[in-house]
């Protein structure tokens, strides 16, 4: 029986158009909130994609630094799925005319935290996602099979007999249910992105506030792992609701974390100092916050070209007034990137059937506790690539019951909070579920987004977020509990190995 509908992917950002360019030749419906690829994290992407290219690298070798950032508690599958299928994503990127940086020697490739060797390919130095998302936007456009429909989100699923059978799309900041249009589907693919505008602390977009997430968990789609939050340990330390990110590369080129004296910040608490584990770089530098004090990243005399190799970085701290060739740049640890979200598998089929995930959005137990540098990218490629070609040449089981009889169901988002609320609750998750918790914070968090529930789905996403933090009593990975008497006196340092030790306990 012929599908019903389109493919309807949700969300444009390097996942979501890996997914549609991949469906073809099937009908895709793309719909974006920005008109082309605007306002994702995928864009704002300074760091790179993850793969073993060096003469000295391997598989395995990015296998076990992806499980070693992980905590080991990754899915084995996915993480191989991974790293085996990064040589082929970088060469179909550049196929779709990415210009990744080359020498004459080749790729050139950067070491970046928690890598044993260089492995960080960039297009256009620290631009590399808006690089990679100006290709695949062109290769969208020019696709026949894909239409591209800008400024909406989707804000409701239809369900009949139990499986997805339409999505209703609206224009972005129209009245809930007041302007939308129903699209009858029966795959739909979720690839709206994360969470961390739900953060007072951000290096994250507006737009990645776990709108999708919510609603496919009012759907009844099952989450995974929600507690588990990436706080990049380096973003500018301005007043702003999205910070600007100083990429990991530039201490993978030899920058150094200083504290308020003026010394070295990560000397003695991991093997890899400035290169440790995100978690553990991110926990020092908010302690040394908290203990009254500020940190800054010190990149001058390191012999770089910074035009040429750090245009981003450059641009954002000259707008604040910073010039980084002369002055250490103030930094703070920020909300990055959600490891957990809907539950997977490798081909990115959630609880609920006819629903698909994919990106950040959605959780395999690809990244485990703790992501891997540049390997966000890495997976919208992989997955989305790989759910793409599943869904261009493969109709599920059941779906032809999304065009028959059965019990249909409405199931909406709701309306969001409003501006006052919505500050509220970012400050709330920001000093509860930040890079360290407590079971008193949480516990104070989860009772008062209990009550702003009632007036906006945010609050019931971050109620979601707080109960699954106040759940995992032991300290793992990027989830860090103060009050983990079994951990709580260990070194920051030990890093993965706590975690690990924290993952067979639990």
């Amino acid at each position: 029986m012929a599908s019903v509908g389109p493919v309807v992917v949700v969300g444009a950002g390097v996942a979501g158009l890996c997914v549609a360019l991949a469906a073809a030749p099937r009908p895709v419906l793309l719909l974006g909130r920005g008109a082309h690829a605007e306002d994702t994290a995928s864009t704002l992407a300074q760091g790179g994609i993850a793969a073993a290219l060096g003469k000295d690298d391997s598989v395995e070798a990015h296998i076990r630094d992806t499980l070693a950032a992980g905590a080991s508690c990754n899915e084995q599958e996915p993480v191989r799925i991974l790293a085996a299928g990064a040589a082929d994503a970088v060469a179909w990127l550049e196929a779709q005319g990415v210009a990744l940086d080359r020498d004459a020697d080749g790729l050139l490739l950067g070491r970046e935290g928690g890598h044993s060797a260089a492995r960080i390919a960039h297009a256009g130095g620290d631009a590399t996602g808006a690089g990679v998302m100006a290709a695949l936007s062109a290769a969208a456009l020019r696709a026949p099979h894909i239409h591209w429909r800008g400024g909406v989100e989707v804000d409701a699923l239809r369900l009949r007999a139990g499986r997805v059978a339409g999505v209703r799309w609206r224009h972005c900041g129209g009245h809930d249910g007041h302007d939308g249009e129903w699209v009858d589907t029966d795959t739909v693919v979720l690839a709206t992105g994360g969470i961390g505008a739900l953060f007072e602390r951000t290096t994250n977009p507006a737009g990645a506030d776990g709108a999708g997430l919510a609603l496919a968990l009012a759907a009844g789609a099952q989450p995974r792992d929600l507690e588990f939050v990436q706080f990049h340990p380096t973003a500018l330390d301005v007043r702003a609701s999205s910070l600007p990110l100083i990429t990991e590369a530039l201490r993978g080129a030899g920058a150094r974390l200083l504290d308020a004296a003026g010394r070295p910040l990560m000397d003695g608490v991991h093997p890899l100092g400035d290169l440790a584990p995100r978690d553990v770089v991110a926990r020092q530098v908010w302690q040394a916050h908290c203990d009254g004090g500020l940190v800054r990243l010190d990149a001058r005399r390191l012999g770089i070209c910074w035009p040429c190799e750090f245009p981003t970085v450059l641009a954002v701290c000259i707008a604040h007034g910073i010039d980084p060739r002369v002055s250490p740049i103030p930094v703070t640890p920020a909300a990055h990137f959600h490891m957990g979200g809907l539950a997977v598998d490798e081909l990115g089929r959630t609880s609920l059937p006819g629903l698909h995930a994919v990106g950040e959005v959605a959780c395999s137990g690809v990244h485990g506790a703790n992501r891997l540098a540049s390997n966000s990218l890495l997976e919208g490629v992989v997955f989305g690539r790989r759910l793409g070609a599943h869904l261009a040449s493969f109709r599920e089981a059941g779906a032809d019951q999304g065009a028959g009889d059965g019990e249909t169901v409405q199931i909406e988002r709701g309306p969001g909070l409003g501006a006052d609320a919505l500050r509220e609750l970012r400050a709330l998750m920001w000093h509860a579920a930040g890079p360290v918790r407590s079971t008193g914070r949480l516990q104070e968090a989860i009772a008062r987004t209990g009550v702003l529930g009632a007036a906006g789905w945010q609050a019931r996403l971050a109620n979601a977020i707080l109960v699954a933090a106040l759940d995992r009593p032991a300290s793992l990975g990027a989830h860090w509990r103060t009050d983990d008497g079994a951990f709580r006196t260990a070194g920051q340092g030990a890093g993965s190995d706590i975690g690990s030790r924290a993952h067979q306990a639990a």
